[in-house]
């Protein structure tokens, strides 16, 4: 099993504007590699892709060095300056199991952010260093990254958390006709992560999930869909063995080798990880 979707901080070293607020007291602490270990072997999760947090080159860095060193870790999905002239040369200089980028384009004001020229251009240098993009972005961002996907066929893209459907609200549009249309470029797959934090924190249930990882299913399928923990912000809603316990329960009309793809195949064929898992292509 590969978690294609977590994180580590250290809120003592590094600020982290997302996590203002009172509400995001019970994470407020560092999670370490220990931590992981921790939680992965208890799952039985033998590799995993560790995701970006803020928009730091010093982060993705060292998150690069700290995957080098840890067998677990089979790839990072770091952060650059997607508009740097030189973000070619930016990204032949970094070591380590890089295997894609990410920028949190959800907290951008601009719906359009990634349409933006100078955004285009990175991102097709993304592609031309052979790397993803994983998009996390608001329902009201899905025609910008449908359109970016139309533009940029070469560009391997993974949409986060399914776009963050509204669950706790209950709400469905714009986000299912925004999900279905994305899913239609050949180019795009989709991490069956992040919803029990978009659903009621204290009180969500499977049940509530169902509509939503239903449709995902149906427009992108179990060829293009990968599980991801998203731990350990799913710690305000869930701990990492309920978030994989759902995952499992909402795929389980699946035939074996459907869920075989969903909770690993997939995520080594969007990332393109070696068969050991511990590397990426790019060494």
């Amino acid at each position: 099993m590969i978690d294609a979707h977590h994180h580590l901080w250290d809120p003592s070293r590094r600020e982290y504007p997302w996590m203002a607020g009172e509400a995001m007291d019970p994470i407020r602490r560092p999670y370490t590699v220990e931590d992981l270990r921790a939680v992965t072997k208890a799952a039985g999760v033998h590799a995993t892709v560790l995701v970006q947090t803020v928009s730091s080159d010093e982060e993705t860095a060292e998150f690069l060095a700290t995957a080098a060193a840890e067998p677990v870790i089979a790839g990072v999905i770091g952060w650059a300056d997607l508009t740097a002239p030189d973000l070619a040369d930016r990204l032949a200089a970094l070591d380590g199991p890089l295997v894609g980028l990410r920028h949190q384009v959800e907290g951008e004001p601009d719906d359009d952010w990634l349409l933006r020229p100078e955004v285009v251009a990175g991102l097709s240098t993304v592609a031309a260093a052979g790397l993803a993009f994983d998009l996390l972005v608001r329902p009201s961002q899905l025609p910008a990254a449908t359109e970016v996907a139309l533009r940029l066929p070469e560009l391997r893209l993974v949409l986060d958390h399914a776009a963050k459907p509204p669950i706790a609200a209950g709400e469905w549009e714009p986000w299912a006709s925004g999900v279905a249309a994305l899913a239609a470029r050949e180019n795009v797959v989709c991490k069956l992560s992040g919803l029990v934090t978009e659903a009621d924190w204290p009180g969500w249930e499977v049940a509530h999930l169902r509509r939503y990882v239903d449709h995902v299913l149906d427009v992108f399928g179990p060829d293009r869909l990968l599980f991801g923990s998203d731990w350990p912000v799913c710690e305000l809603a869930a701990s990492y063995e309920l978030v994989l316990d759902a995952a499992i329960a909402l795929t389980g009309s699946l035939s074996d080798a459907e869920r075989l793809a969903v909770f690993e195949h997939n995520a080594r064929t969007a990332y393109r990880l070696d068969a050991g898992g511990a590397t990426s292509s790019r060494g």
